[in-house]
């Protein structure tokens, strides 16, 4: 019976932070496998194109399940590692392994790739920094199993940028900073700024003028939200919202003040469409009084705008072979 090892695992989700541990080991010649799921059937604690990496010193960051066949995956990869050989696994329903099974009771195929194409993950890696979708393609081998080439496309990271000032401004940093958002923060109170910084992943920004208030850097994948309870410096910030593709919009303050919000947006000439666009009162729970609930509840609305699209499997045969990075 194969020894099972207990080594630590850094569970990280998204492709761009498993890429970053990638291109740590390629800058300093670390040997390492890559890991990837290609086939889901049923449930799964994880996405089809999930990626995980594991290095010679058995170090995994990124994960398949949540913790029933991780350990039994770090095992196989470091095999694959030291026979140069990669393996197709599939584990739960149909699965060799009679003694790994997965509650959930679905099936799930990994690919354990011991020499990956490193250019092609570093073209990944930077494309998704710079906020650009990135595809790699995956051409999985077994002799039992016939299993077609397939593409991931992965999305950059959620990126969130809060206006505003208070309880609430602070606690939706740190909450959003807790669940992987990229932060960006704005606020006319210095005090809060220094109170968020570790959260962000640029220095916030102190405003002093809402005539300085014209342009934000704000993509598909990006929300916005404004989080003051005086409410003067909104319209500058919501306007500038809306003038990006932001993928959500929305602001604190109850039905009455939503409503008071959009009649001053109109009168500012803001379009019924833009008005539209913008959720208030932000948040699943409604009438919190709370700032770390209201931050969870905000953020559970973002989340669940961003729950989809966050990975597009494409056939690599009906895809623009040019635009893929192939393994």
């Amino acid at each position: 019976m194969k020894k099972r090892l207990v080594n630590p695992i850094t569970y990280q989700d998204h492709a761009v932070d498993v890429l970053a541990q990638v291109a740590t080991y390629v800058q300093t010649g670390q040997r390492f496998v890559l890991v990837t799921s290609v086939d889901i059937k049923g449930g799964s604690a994880r996405d089809l194109g999930s990626l995980a990496v594991v290095n010679d010193t058995g170090e995994m960051t990124g994960y398949m399940s949540n913790g029933c066949i991780d350990q039994d995956i770090l095992l196989q990869a470091l095999e694959c590692l030291q026979s140069g050989s990669a393996r197709l696994l599939r584990y739960g329903d149909g699965s060799p392994f009679h003694d790994l099974t997965l509650p959930c009771g679905g099936a799930l195929s990994v690919w354990i790739d011991p020499a990956p194409d490193k250019a092609a993950l570093g073209a990944a890696y930077t494309a998704l920094l710079a906020r650009r979708p990135a595809s790699l393609t995956f051409h999985p081998k077994a002799t039992e199993v016939a299993f077609a080439p397939i593409t991931i496309s992965y999305q950059p990271k959620v990126a969130l940028t809060l206006a505003g000032r208070g309880a609430v401004f602070r606690a939706t940093a740190k909450v959003a900073h807790a669940i992987g958002f990229d932060v960006t923060g704005f606020s006319p109170d210095i005090h809060d700024l220094a109170a968020i910084t570790a959260f962000c992943k640029d220095a916030p920004t102190h405003v002093t003028s809402q005539r300085n208030i014209t342009t934000l850097d704000l993509d598909k994948a990006s929300g916005f939200l404004t989080l003051f309870h005086d409410h003067d410096w909104e319209p500058a910030f919501l306007i500038a919202a809306l003038a990006t593709t932001a993928g959500f919009v929305g602001a604190l303050g109850s039905q009455r003040t939503h409503a008071a919000r959009l009649v001053q947006l109109a009168d500012m000439g803001v379009s019924d469409r833009d008005q539209q666009r913008i959720k208030g009162p932000i948040g699943l729970v409604p009438s919190l009084r709370n700032a770390d609930l209201i931050a969870i509840s905000a953020l559970a609305e973002i989340a669940q705008a961003f729950a989809y699209g966050q990975q597009l499997v494409v056939d690599v045969q009906q895809a623009d072979q040019n635009a893929q990075l192939s393994f």
